[in-house]
């Protein structure tokens, strides 16, 4: 199965990359942007006997690895 998970940070933590790159884009003429928010796309296949034990695996690993769940969220998708 392929697992995509997206890794941001929580509302209210200082995204320092995402005002650099907010800054970058006004600079570049794009005043309307806004609110930029810096996060990270991981993707893999996970063999697992179902979807819902496959998401399990991801969640676990998220908490584990993937993500600082003191500071970040996580999205989880499972695809055949």
């Amino acid at each position: 199965m392929k697992a995509k998970v997206e890794v941001f940070l929580k509302p209210g933590v200082l995204d320092v990359q995402g005002k650099a790159v907010e800054n970058a884009l006004h600079g570049l003429g794009w005043s309307g942007a806004a609110n930029v928010r810096v996060g990270r796309v991981i993707t893999f296949d996970v063999a697992a006997a179902s979807a819902d034990a496959a998401r399990g695996d991801v969640e676990a690993m998220c908490e584990r690895l993937l993500a600082n769940p003191v500071i970040e969220s996580y999205r989880v998708e499972i695809a055949p």
